[in-house]
């Protein structure tokens, strides 16, 4: 029998998953509205504050889709679904699915051949940011500490310490794109098409940060991450034709 990665059986295994998550944003949503209520808060305001939520919850959304399009060709629908949507980031699940697409020897742009490829991808994919379960209630106490007691000693150490942290995470996502730039040399110029994919998201992203800083328009900085990604993908169709 052949693997697909769109098989019902997996869309069967994702939904429940997913429809368990559901069940817990309903919980939650139904004891919060509860609380409210006895606190004494308007009906008027907290379904104000229901709206608000949902509506800024799209932007995200946008952006999450447009992973799970990227990486439905060769994963199939239903693992990205459920990455993206329990636990997931966008960033490292896109990086760790292509990086263990590659070290297996397989096309990103094509379904993934075999149920054991399929297993090792979605292990790298799970496993890796299951950390983060474990290191947020050991180690968040304790850093959080340390950053109230740098700032209150120091606010201006405070702010390098997180800035230096934020950029050290950004750096590891960089050397991904910059790892097969030195092909130039040789003329393969493939590699420049991530490093020009990324300039073009990030020219994006500040002409969105700049309109909404002018025009005070929310939604604006709320989309500025989906309307990037998308002028990025886009960009990345011409400039592989040109430096392929």
């Amino acid at each position: 029998m052949a693997f697909d990665v769109n098989a019902p059986i997996l869309f069967v295994l994702v939904g429940i998953i997913i429809l368990f998550v559901l069940a817990q944003s309903v919980f939650f949503l139904w004891r919060a509205v509860a609380r409210a209520k006895e606190l004494g808060m308007p009906r008027q305001t907290i379904r104000k504050t229901i709206s608000a939520a949902a509506v800024f919850t799209v932007a995200p959304a946008v952006a999450v889709l447009v992973g799970v399009i990227s990486l439905s060709k060769s994963l199939g629908i239903a693992l990205p679904w459920l990455r993206l949507s329990v636990v997931g980031s966008l960033t490292y699940e896109t990086v760790a699915a292509g990086t263990s697409l590659t070290e297996l020897g397989l096309d990103t742009n094509t379904p993934i051949p075999t149920a054991t490829a399929y297993v090792t991808v979605a292990a790298v994919m799970t496993v890796g940011i299951m950390i983060g379960l474990l290191l947020v209630p050991l180690m968040t106490k304790r850093l959080q500490g340390g950053l109230m007691k740098i700032g209150a000693k120091d606010r201006h150490w405070a702010d390098v310490f997180n800035n230096a942290m934020f950029l050290g995470m950004i750096s590891a996502f960089l050397g991904y794109v910059f790892s097969d730039v030195l092909g130039a040399v040789h003329g393969d110029f493939t590699g420049l098409i991530p490093v020009f994919v990324m300039l073009t998201s990030a020219v994006v992203m500040v002409v969105c940060g700049v309109a909404a800083m002018r025009t005070k328009k929310r939604w604006i900085q709320d989309y500025a991450l989906p309307i990037s990604m998308l002028c990025g993908m886009a960009a990345s169709i011409p400039l592989t034709s040109w430096l392929s």
